[in-house]
């Protein structure tokens, strides 16, 4: 009889490169199926890419038939445009997962890095270094947004959990996030 498998879909958003990594779960075994990047260009209308984006995640979505999407949290930076444009390609991404039908979860870099390499704090190298340990394979991809993607999908299968998050902690709504998260919080 043949084991069930799970396919998830892991983003790294952005406007200017944005990753992706799929990986298949079968049991206990974890496999690499693509990853890659969509350069949505630093030029373009900021419209034209948001639209791009969405197609490019809808695209993956019917070619790799993903069960679960999981996305990197965008940090908050010191860069108020950033943070912006940042935001509404995360928001892109995930109202096409969503207009699929996929339960949608959000990790913080943090804790990524954590559940990849054991470390929080890990560099962009030890975690592709990890990651190419993990799934045997040897290319380095051209942009770590890949690996940092599919970095994403993997912490998601180690965290076993399939229920929509925030920043990896389930809130019910902004008062819920505020209560679990107190530190994030910031008085002026």
């Amino acid at each position: 009889m043949q084991q069930p498998s799970t396919i998830i879909l892991g983003i790294d958003p952005g406007t200017v490169l944005m990753g992706y990594g799929i990986v298949k779960i079968t049991g206990s075994r974890i496999k690499l199926l693509d990853m890659g990047t969509l350069r949505p260009g630093s030029g373009e209308d900021a419209y034209k890419k948001l639209q791009l984006i969405y197609n490019t995640v809808s695209g993956l979505i019917i070619k790799h038939k993903p069960d679960v999407f999981a996305i990197e949290a965008p940090f908050f930076g010191k860069n108020v445009q950033s943070m912006l444009k940042l935001g509404r390609a995360q928001g892109v991404a995930i109202a096409a997962a969503m207009r699929h039908g996929l339960e949608v979860t959000e990790y913080s870099p943090k804790k990524i890095k954590q559940s990849v390499t054991g470390n929080g704090n890990a560099s962009k190298e030890q975690v592709l270094k990890m990651l190419q340990r993990l799934l045997q394979f040897e290319d380095n991809p051209k942009h770590f947004d890949a690996s940092d993607a599919l970095a994403v999908a993997v912490c998601h299968y180690f965290q076993g959990n399939s229920n929509p998050t925030v920043s990896g902690s389930k809130a019910k709504g902004w008062g819920d996030f505020l209560k679990n998260n107190p530190g994030r919080v910031r008085k002026t």
